[in-house]
């Protein structure tokens, strides 16, 4: 099968990342990459029939950059205002790819202040990092209560997306998109650039579905 679609969907989510979340130019390399691998792998996944594809194959983990992972959340929050002291130790060994000591730096935050959306978000992508991209249970769970506790913000629903996007579920990132978009404010500056992504995965899952097995 083509790669343009996932070339062009790879583009488009890092252009997001860049738009919406003010990613570093440092960092564009590695989330491009890294973007670009996952969507090809999950391609590949939807095509047991093709060689070198057995039905059992997997694609391989994605790595993400912790400053990348860093960054991105904080650009979600007023930059005048740091995180907790917990949360900035948590992004420390974030940096670093300690991930499993960045959760419980993270989990140490929310012991103090069970509301602090931004340390619920540092808890789940710290979750989805040490389980090397993949949407744990406890990850699912730190994203939903970001979200309980700050429903407007869009951080739980994006990082979500992108977490199901590289654990090979584009049919939920789309939901969890779509619900986004749908509770958007009408005057959100991302609004216009996520329903541009939303639909850009739907071409390439409906060019999937189509394509020779």
């Amino acid at each position: 099968m083509s790669l343009v679609p996932i070339i062009l969907l790879a583009a488009a989510v890092l252009a997001a990342a860049i738009v919406l979340l003010r990613l570093p130019r440092t960092h564009w390399a590695v989330v491009g990459a890294a973007l670009l691998f996952g969507l090809t792998g999950y391609t590949l996944q939807g095509s047991p029939g093709y060689a070198g594809a057995p039905a059992s194959a997997r694609p391989a983990p994605m790595r993400v950059d912790g400053v990348a992972v860093v960054e991105a959340r904080r650009a979600m929050f007023d930059p005048e205002q740091p995180p907790s002291r917990f949360v900035t130790v948590s992004d420390g060994f974030t940096r670093r790819g300690q991930m499993q000591i960045a959760a419980n730096m993270a989990r140490n935050a929310l012991n103090d202040d069970p509301n602090d959306v931004e340390a619920w978000l540092a808890l789940g992508n710290a979750l989805v990092e040490h389980s090397e991209g993949q949407l744990t249970p406890a990850a699912e769970f730190a994203y939903d209560q970001a979200l309980k506790v700050a429903p407007a913000h869009p951080g739980a629903s994006f990082f979500r997306g992108v977490a199901l996007l590289r654990s090979g579920q584009p049919v939920r990132a789309r939901e969890e998109w779509a619900a986004l978009l749908e509770r958007a404010p009408a005057g959100a500056p991302w609004r216009a650039e996520l329903a541009q992504r939303i639909a850009m995965l739907d071409a390439l899952m409906a060019r999937s579905e189509t394509a020779p097995r």
